[in-house]
């Protein structure tokens, strides 16, 4: 059965081997960096979801993992610059290695305001991991610790990353075609 998303696509910026392969090295730095920690993972729905998975099963170290759902986008293409918590974390910080993981870094407001609300919580760190860098459209002053792929300022869907809840089943990264979010 043809896929219907894939008429909606532009092109392919990141391959499904592409990630695959980042994903192994950014799992072996931050396998390193955390080894003797008491790591939590903290996954912002629902955009993480798909990378967290391939994230933390690549792990070679104990980790826990929560999450969080903020809204800042709605179903528009630009951040509100307004971030509403959906749903809290289930498990205290205090004291915890968190490595909050998001699809993408994009303004940075929404990342720069959980990790302030965060470190009121008195965690021993709190860093950031990003399957996608959008640096072109950063308006706080926030940059990711661990990155997969820097992305030009594009409308990028797919491995997680909608528009209208739609496109995250796709296995690569792709620009979505203008005229599908333009109406």
């Amino acid at each position: 059965m043809k896929n219907v998303m894939e008429q909606d696509i532009k092109k392919v910026l990141i391959s499904r081997e592409e990630i695959e392969r980042k994903i192994d090295e950014v799992a072996e730095q931050i396998s390193r960096d955390y080894a003797d920690k008491d790591l939590l993972l903290v996954g912002i729905l629902k955009g993480s979801v798909v990378f967290l998975a391939d994230l933390m099963r690549r792990l070679s170290i104990h980790a826990q993992i929560d999450f969080m759902s903020v809204s800042s986008y709605g179903s528009g293409t630009k951040s509100s610059g307004v971030v509403k918590i959906i749903k809290d974390l289930d498990n205290s910080v205090e004291g915890r290695d968190v490595l909050l993981v998001e699809d993408i870094l994009d303004s940075g407001l929404t990342l720069s305001y959980l990790r302030e609300l965060l470190r009121d919580r008195h965690p021993n760190s709190i860093r950031i991991v990003t399957l996608l860098n959008k640096p072109a459209r950063r308006t706080a002053d926030i940059q990711p610790d661990y990155c997969c792929f820097d992305v030009p300022d594009e409308f990028v869907v797919g491995y997680g990353l909608d528009y209208a809840e739609r496109y995250r089943n796709l296995p690569y990264v792709g620009v979505l075609k203008e005229e599908v979010y333009k109406n």
